[in-house]
């Protein structure tokens, strides 16, 4: 196994500081301690200290850590999908603006809620066969909106993508964008000059970019 990489995170405050709902504490509990120690290492009793509540409260709403650990990478997947539908649905009718709108959504979730992207996309391996069946289902689910919107730029002549062996092969480019936009989450923070609206409007600009949008 290689090397897990040091990250850097803040621990959310107890339950009685941030006043949240036991289970929103312990999701944010279990994101942090996840993203910094690694899901194989951390116990149920770490993840109840960091929020301040006892082992109980955890079994309360989780029969395990693998319930957990399934619920966070569900739940900030399963909103990520609809932001991305409701994002597209509203951009209008044009091709080209519901790509920059499926952009900007993707990525200021990415930079914004960093430590769940890591921990979704690092520690998907840990759950079994069927929760990961579930997760993927969300991601396919996320990656056919892209080709959708890829589909209608293409056909009607608003898009030319490269080709590969004569064909576009869409869904290739669509993983390829969606690789290139979750990997923001990997890199980007605050006090770096360039606020979230910012990269995400550099983004949408390379995207429409890269699949040769007609003005």
């Amino acid at each position: 196994m290689t090397k897990r990489k040091q990250t850097t995170v803040t621990a959310p405050g107890t339950a009685e500081r941030d006043q949240r709902p036991p289970i929103e504490a312990i999701r944010a509990a279990a994101f942090a301690q996840f993203a910094e120690r690694g899901y194989p290492v951390v116990t149920v009793r770490d993840i109840m200290k960091a929020c301040g509540l006892t082992q109980g409260a955890l079994y309360n709403h989780f029969k395990s850590k693998d319930e957990l650990l399934h619920d966070i990478i569900a739940s900030t997947q399963g909103e990520l999908e609809r932001l991305c539908l409701q994002a597209v649905a509203g951009a209008g009718d044009d091709p080209r603006a519901k790509l920059a709108a499926f952009v900007r959504v993707f990525v200021i979730r990415h930079c914004r809620l960093r430590i769940e992207a890591l921990v979704a996309n690092r520690e998907i391996g840990w759950l079994d066969s069927e929760r990961v069946a579930d997760v993927r289902r969300s991601r396919r689910a996320i990656r056919d909106i892209v080709v959708s919107v890829l589909k209608e730029g293409v056909d009607r002549d608003l898009f030319d993508p490269p080709q590969v062996g004569g064909r576009r092969d869409l869904k290739a480019i669509a993983m390829a964008l969606l690789d290139q936009w979750t990997h923001v989450s990997m890199w980007y923070g605050p006090g770096r000059g360039v606020s979230e609206e910012e990269m995400a409007r550099l983004y949408a600009e390379m995207a429409l970019r890269a699949v040769g949008a007609r003005h």
